[in-house]
């Protein structure tokens, strides 16, 4: 009965001051919406980029170039470009459980038409593209082998890409630009959604990859053979990923004369790998995210541990007339322990709506900009905010409530 009376008296004290109790949630407010903000973002970057990369295929390895003895995610950046054609065909032919090999660079470039500009990603490759990283087409058809045998002037677009130059209209057999030379579009991709190198999977534009070498950005190797940027290899089955990676690397090593562990100049991740590092970033980034925002949880604990010490010196004189007529100490210990909690639990429910409504604006921008970073507010982030918020509350009351169940009732009936 006394928990209830408590609750009354501390809601009234609250609901006597609301101006001040409104200030004082204010910085919980912000802090439990900013944690819940930047968490399930953090989650739907990291659901956006694993559907990604699973969209692209299964059983897939793939190879980058990187710069021989440099480690990490600075061994990505390599400007050498490592593999040859026949690399491609050497792996695809000498290497068990291997269905295909698809070579490709990617760079920006400029995809226009005479009234209209976008910014698109080239997927210079061969056939095998289409089939490895599921790329079907919607509309017309992919480029082939004699395409890539003849280096025609050819390109493939994405949904994104067509729906900007063309409209509604149809695509097929119109002609476009990419970085100033004109091609002719063949066929325009099934819409994927996500993202690669920052810029929307529909926005790719696919080209033989003979085109691209010989008419676009020449490259060769120092053998005098043309350079390739990256290889995704499709295999059989996910269970002998890592017997195939060893074999490619053995084959690699042998060809590319690497006597020296360590000084490769490849790189080989399994889809299963690369699912794994994308996961360990992006809760990394979370977790700094949502520590971040913990600060303002950590400036609202100190603004309610100040208005509670306010309170406590501002009603000195009740505290000594309810013990004059029989509180005990535990009695006023809880009384304002639980405005406390009541401070920081209003805040918290109030901050949790607020953060679920901005992450779910921000879903809905980032999609209408072609950025989709879906709203993932778990039930596991709500509660989390929920227990944090009232243990903030109740920590931050705990010195106020026991200085002012200390008070002596004949000092704080004589205080004035």
């Amino acid at each position: 009965m006394k928990i209830i009376e408590s609750f009354f008296i501390a809601l009234r004290s609250l609901n006597a001051n609301k101006l001040r109790s409104s200030l004082t949630m204010l910085g919980v407010i912000i802090g439990v919406g900013s944690v819940i903000t930047l968490m399930s973002v953090g989650r739907g970057a990291e659901a956006s980029i694993t559907s990604s990369i699973t969209d692209m295929g299964t059983n897939l390895i793939y190879l980058s170039s990187k710069t021989p003895g440099v480690q990490g995610m600075m061994s990505m950046a390599s400007p050498a470009y490592s593999f040859t054609m026949s690399d491609v065909q050497a792996i695809a032919e000498r290497v068990p459980s291997v269905i295909a090999v698809a070579p490709t660079i990617e760079n920006y470039v400029e995809v226009s038409t005479a009234s209209d500009s976008t910014l698109g990603i080239v997927e210079a490759t061969t056939p095998e593209f289409e089939t490895a990283l599921n790329y079907p087409t919607a509309e017309g058809q992919f480029i082939t082998a004699k395409n890539v045998a003849a280096m025609d002037m050819v390109v493939v677009i994405g949904n994104k890409v067509a729906a900007t130059l063309f409209g509604t209209d149809s695509a097929v057999g119109k002609k476009i630009k990419v970085n100033g030379r004109q091609f002719s579009v063949i066929g325009v991709l099934e819409k994927k959604g996500g993202q690669m190198m920052g810029v929307s999977t529909d926005s790719v534009v696919i080209m033989p990859i003979t085109t691209y070498q010989s008419r676009l950005f020449p490259g060769r190797m120092v053998r005098g053979e043309d350079a390739i940027q990256q290889l995704t290899v499709q295999i059989s089955n996910t269970n002998v990923a890592d017997i195939v990676s060893a074999d490619i690397t053995t084959l690699l090593t042998q060809r590319h004369r690497i006597t020296v562990e360590g000084k490769e100049d490849f790189q080989i991740m399994t889809q299963e790998q690369m699912l794994s590092a994308v996961k360990q970033v992006t809760l990394i980034l979370t977790i700094l995210l949502g520590s971040i925002a913990g600060i303002s949880l950590i400036v609202g604990s100190i603004g309610i541990m100040n208005i509670m010490l306010v309170s406590v010196t501002e009603r000195t004189r009740e505290i000594g007339i309810r013990k004059a007529v029989g509180a005990k100490r535990k009695d006023i210990l809880l009384q304002f322990l639980l405005e406390a909690a009541m401070l920081s639990l209003s805040g918290g429910i109030i901050g949790i709506i607020g953060g679920w409504s901005v992450s779910w604006l921000i879903a809905i921008v980032s999609k209408a900009l072609g950025y989709s970073i879906p709203s993932a507010v778990s039930v596991g982030i709500v509660l989390l905010a929920i227990i944090v918020s009232v243990c903030i509350g109740l920590a931050s009351g705990v010195y106020p409530a026991m200085r002012a169940a200390r008070l002596n009732p004949i000092d704080a009936l004589h205080y004035e």
